[in-house]
């Protein structure tokens, strides 16, 4: 599995022939853009710094779209998604977190949620999380101190904090990072990220920091 970063909270997980693009940034977003082909596309929120599908849809490749709460099967990844709540773009509305099997794996992506507080259902769902995304930006979604609180009560393998570039408070990042303990420079940012799992077998809420 190989996990690339494209801003804010747009993420490209890939194996073999195919590809998971999630909150891909829409033309109507001031951020930047990126394009590729996705296989699925995951939308957390009716956010245009998420919505952006049609830049994941690229060559012969259209994605199967999920974007709201449910249970999904597409090319034997196994999806559930959980309503919860957002306030990123200062309205509250709906934020589905999606939890994934893919690859032998098990993905939690979070998106923009703003509290610490998680339907039951994905509370009963949090066993053995091998890579967490989480929002640590403050300003509509989690605080860095109540995203660390959260992050490391779910015990992932691997922590993947998001919307802390482009988006969000400027130092979240590191004040995220000083609740673990970590010096100031924190983990060395990595542009890419390729997950074995006989590699994070022994791992325990390692962060793992991506560069913008």
């Amino acid at each position: 599995m190989i996990i690339t970063y494209h801003g804010a909270e747009f993420f490209k997980v890939s194996f073999g022939d195919l590809t998971l693009a999630f909150n891909p940034i829409s033309k109507n977003s001031k951020l930047k853009q990126t394009r590729f082909g996705a296989d699925i596309a995951f939308v957390t929120a009716e956010h245009p710094d998420f919505t952006g599908i049609d830049q994941v849809s690229h060559g012969e490749k259209e994605p199967f779209v999920i974007r709201g709460p449910g249970e999904y099967e597409v090319r034997d990844v196994v999806i559930k998604g959980f309503q919860t709540t957002t306030e990123y773009g200062g309205t509250e509305r709906i934020n589905t977190a999606y939890l994934i099997t893919f690859d032998k794996m098990l993905l939690l992506f979070l998106g923009a949620l703003s509290t610490k507080e998680l339907p039951k259902g994905l509370q009963e769902s949090l066993d053995k999380i091998d890579i967490l995304f989480i929002p640590i930006g403050g300003d509509g979604v989690l605080s860095p101190q109540k995203a660390y609180e959260l992050a490391i009560s779910i015990e992932p393998k691997i922590i993947i904090p998001i919307h802390h570039t482009d988006v969000g408070e400027p130092n979240a990042l590191k004040l995220f990072l000083k609740e673990e303990g970590t010096s100031s420079d924190g983990p060395k940012p990595v542009s890419k990220l390729t997950v074995k799992n006989k590699d994070i077998e022994e791992k325990q809420n390692e962060i793992v920091v991506f560069s913008s």
